[in-house]
């Protein structure tokens, strides 16, 4: 009987894994099913787009079969239980898929630290239904503002994430002439916590260009349905900043569907550690991207970027083709190219692999935006939909 290879999640890591493993598997030695919640690939990290313009959608959704080969069945539904002793993989309307060899690619969620009301009152922004969610909801905020009485969209966690939506509002409100008060919030002492001060003052600046107000130093300790609460304690009462619209982009874990699995996880975060080869304590079920804590010595793991999914993906589907010939499996190590994040219609670059100065802006760091998002595309599916896209990124 031939070997049945399921990828769950059709993100970065299994959009790219099932495409490496159909580069890689021979004739007649595995079959693959691809398993996912939605019949789309999202390029994931230009969803913030999707808030100034919902046109976007169609740019950074590609539909699977321009990413599969006709001999890939793919079964639409959301994963809500994995049974590893029987091998199967149950989705939300009852379809059960058995596999022999099955990689988990589920993502991540937002995790919001249990910080009282603030999972209520908060968008997120992991997916095409929230860009549009937040879209409609500072464009009906706008809709009730005057220039005396702005609209005020707050944004609470300034990394790469927190950093390019508050960058899309506010070029939303240059476009529209909006009056919107953007305040981006983070609880370390500096934004894009953990990188080079380099990166980070050119951020702020680019920021501040964009009248974003920064606030650091403090982290949010509640919210309810019109304020966020920050700091505070027995003896000091918490400062509060009014809003409209809010976001939360403060951090990732788990997907729930992971709960149940027998797999050894994070007790904190849920995600599954795996091994450098992706296997995982499972010698049946590997684990990839915001999914997984993928081992790369020294205590280290891959860091949750789309970068290291990409990078992470090609190996990972080479390895469920050699786990099904019985093969032995590549190790993968993260290397990284460099940082390019979005501020609006403008970009700072830092630490680009083959670029002579450490960190730029302007026309060359934007330029790189929209090609390494173009390039992507191009890879899952085709040169004419990368090109195509390349205006909008």
């Amino acid at each position: 009987m031939t070997t049945q290879v399921v990828v769950v999640g059709s993100g970065y890591a299994g959009a790219g894994a099932v495409k490496a493993f159909e580069d890689e598997v021979g004739e007649g030695e595995a079959e693959l099913t691809w398993v996912a919640e939605h019949d789309y690939h999202l390029v994931l990290h230009e969803v913030h787009r999707v808030i100034r313009n919902p046109a976007v959608e169609s740019k950074i959704t590609i539909p699977v079969e321009e990413i599969t080969s006709p001999d890939t069945d793919f079964v639409q539904g959301r994963v809500v239980d994995v049974d590893t002793d029987g091998r199967t993989v149950e989705t939300d309307d009852g379809t059960t898929v058995e596999y022999d060899y099955l990689l988990i690619a589920v993502g991540s969620s937002t995790a919001f630290f249990g910080i009282d009301g603030l999972a209520e009152n908060a968008h997120q922004l992991k997916g095409l239904a929230d860009a549009k969610a937040i879209h409609e909801d500072v464009r009906e905020a706008v809709a009730a503002a005057t220039q005396s009485a702005p609209a005020r969209v707050v944004v609470g966690g300034a990394g790469l994430s927190g950093i390019q939506t508050a960058g899309e509002v506010a070029e939303y409100r240059d476009k529209h002439r909006a009056p919107i008060e953007i305040t981006l919030i983070e609880g370390m002492d500096e934004i894009f916590p953990g990188q080079d001060p380099e990166i980070q003052g050119a951020l702020r600046k680019r920021l501040v260009e964009a009248d974003v107000e920064i606030l650091t130093g403090e982290f949010i300790s509640r919210a309810d349905a019109e304020r966020v609460y920050l700091g505070g304690g027995e003896d000091e009462e918490p400062s509060e900043v009014e809003y409209d619209v809010l976001i939360w982009t403060g951090g990732i874990t788990g997907q729930e569907e992971l709960d149940g699995v027998e797999l050894e996880k994070d007790e904190r975060s849920n995600r599954v550690y795996a091994g450098s080869d992706f296997t995982t304590s499972d010698e049946r079920v590997f684990a990839i991207g915001d999914t997984a804590l993928v081992d790369q010595g020294d205590s280290d793991v891959a860091p949750p970027t789309a970068q290291a999914a990409w990078q992470a993906a090609e190996v990972a589907g080479e390895n469920l083709a050699r786990a099904a010939r019985g093969a032995p499996l590549r190790s993968w190590r993260f290397k990284d190219k460099g940082t390019v994040v979005s501020v609006g219609n403008k970009a700072v670059a830092h630490d680009v692999v083959g670029m002579p100065i450490t960190t730029f802006g302007g026309v060359p760091a934007k330029l790189l935006k929209k090609a390494i998002a173009t390039r992507w595309i191009a890879k899952v599916s085709s040169t004419g939909r990368g090109i195509d896209a390349f205006g909008d990124m």
